[in-house]
């Protein structure tokens, strides 16, 4: 951080790390502000489609539309890497959902050091998944971070926090796109505290600290004895990705959208089938089913689901 003797200029030469949609909103801001985006580093390309084809990440695609040159190094663990980006000559660089680690020596390269958007409230859900775990969990709150990053995982000084409700409706998709929107602005108001010699660091309380685990695809498969609040909590987290869903004629049927309804059965028992959902008992009450996506369909209402499996959707019969 600058001191007394150290006054930043008026325009900040800022290295950008990141790859996904939620980094790309915070570049975004950065290339409409005052300050010069240098450099981007983002995860090298990756297969996707059904062609398996190479695909640029959403901040590459944003950095060469704007002239921003790109880096997409596997690590920066090297002598070589690291001397590269020294000579970028930065007074910061901005972290947001990048997926690499950066080294002590890289955090000590830039001027002002490293700063990360976290999408939660630190200490709370530290780690890769925390806008999902946050609805898991069932928090009324979450919210963005910026913090001054060291060397541990989201261990850094803090230096401005924002919260903001978990709405009853909200998805992992609609969460993260309300913070993606939220940590951009944040950013820009630290990088202003930081020209300004404003900033306040305040240590993290390690006591309160919980790990925000990665996404795993066999999470998403519904397990009914569960509480229906927890199962729909589950639902919500993982859309779009990967989307919680159960077996139906051994095929997966993706459930997108789901509320709790005061009935009682076997765990897995279809207790209703008709037009206003598909209602499935768990440990605890039941779900109505409102959208859903059967194998080989697109997303449907409970209407137009049930209208092509009236025959095989049985009352009293069990799901996997």
């Amino acid at each position: 951080m600058p001191s007394k003797l150290d006054t930043p200029p008026p325009s900040l030469r800022i290295i950008f790390a990141g790859t996904p949609d939620f980094a790309a909103e915070a570049l975004q801001a950065l290339i409409g502000s005052e300050h010069e985006v240098i450099a981007a580093y983002t995860q090298p390309d990756r297969p996707a489609g059904r062609g398996r084809k190479l695909s640029p990440g959403p901040v590459k695609r944003l950095a060469l539309d704007n002239g921003i040159r790109v880096y997409q190094p596997e690590s920066l663990k090297t002598d070589t890497e690291q001397q590269t980006l020294r000579a970028l000559n930065a007074d910061v660089m901005v972290v947001a959902a990048y997926g690499l680690l950066l080294p002590k020596a890289v955090l000590e390269i830039p001027r002002y050091g490293c700063l990360n958007i976290h999408a939660s409230l630190l200490p709370r859900w530290r780690g890769a998944a925390p806008i999902q775990r946050a609805i898991l969990t069932g928090d009324q709150e979450t919210g963005i971070t910026i913090m001054q990053m060291d060397v541990g995982l989201d261990t850094g000084d803090m230096l401005r926090r924002s919260h903001i409700a978990i709405g009853r409706n909200d998805t992992g998709g609609s969460l993260h796109d309300k913070l993606a929107v939220l940590g951009a602005a944040d950013l820009l108001a630290v990088l202003k505290q930081l020209q300004q010699q404003q900033l306040q660091p305040e240590p993290q309380d390690d006591t309160q600290a919980c790990y925000a685990h990665k996404l795993d695809k066999a999470e998403a498969r519904i397990d009914w004895t569960q509480n229906a609040v927890d199962i729909e909590r589950l639902i919500r987290a993982f859309n779009p990705w990967p989307m919680a869903f159960t077996l139906l004629d051994d095929k997966p049927l993706r459930i997108y959208k789901a509320e709790v309804i005061a009935l009682q059965g076997e765990a897995g028992q279809i207790l209703c089938a008709d037009k206003k959902g598909l209602v499935i008992a768990c440990g605890q009450q039941a779900l109505r089913l409102l959208q859903l996506q059967p194998a080989g369909s697109k997303p449907m209402d409970a209407a137009a689901f049930m209208n092509g499996h009236t025959d095989r959707l049985v009352v009293g019969e069990k799901l996997s």
